[in-house]
């Protein structure tokens, strides 16, 4: 299904465009008109000894990886990472606290907050303690990606925080975000966001699913 024709504005990663990069505790990409798949997650949402093994898988791959380090070595340590954090969400530890339907309409409607202005929301999950969702940013260089996450967590985790009459952080402050690669890369993205509840052993009923009315009616919608 993914020979579907790409959605309007939908653009790969392109060779002939400037490329940026950065590193935080991941490595991170940006293009102008890029298409991101991203996932941020609760602060608790994953116990020390992962946070641990994290580290040290980390710091092996440096030491194996000696600089300067290509750009496939890199994404490569990206998706490895990601791949483990992903799965390690999916075991439900830490509060939860999107699983209460009330929650998960704070981040819900913060995420829709600027869509069709700032941004082009694709679709998303809200997991009980972790979103994933696919998106584009319109204006790029006077929103860019990162200050977007920041404003969806800072809106919606005061008023999270508020309903739960909670203090404290409640996001995980940085995001893990891939720069979606082509229609292909698209396709499958999309399906993973719409099966992440059954992956982890939900029901889709349980989680908030959401994939853009245009997208849909054009064929780009979650498949059983």
């Amino acid at each position: 299904m993914w020979n579907l024709p790409p959605p309007s504005g939908f653009q790969g990663l392109r060779d002939d465009l400037p490329l940026e990069v950065y590193e935080r505790h991941m490595p991170h990409w940006r293009q102008e008109g890029a298409t991101y798949f991203v996932t941020f997650r609760l602060a608790d949402s994953l116990p020390q000894a992962r946070l641990r093994e994290l580290a040290a898988l980390k710091s092996e791959w440096e030491r194996l990886h000696p600089e300067p380090r290509p750009r496939q070595a890199l994404e490569s340590l990206a998706r490895m990472v990601c791949e483990r954090i992903e799965g390690w969400l999916d075991e439900g530890y830490g509060s939860c606290v999107l699983s209460e339907p009330e929650m998960a309409d704070h981040i819900a409607t913060a995420m829709h907050h600027f869509d069709g202005e700032r941004y082009e929301l694709a679709c998303y999950v809200v997991m009980p303690n972790h979103v994933h969702s696919v998106m584009r940013p319109t204006q790029p260089r006077e929103h860019p990606l990162e200050t977007l996450l920041k404003s969806w967590k800072s809106n919606s985790g005061r008023r999270i925080n508020e309903s739960l009459r909670h203090s404290g952080s409640l996001w995980q402050e940085e995001s893990y975000d891939r720069i979606v690669r082509d229609e292909e890369h698209l396709w499958r993205t999309v399906q993973y966001v719409g099966r992440n509840p059954r992956n982890a052993g939900l029901s889709p009923e349980r989680c908030r699913l959401w994939v853009r009315p245009q997208w849909e009616a054009l064929g780009w919608k979650f498949c059983e």
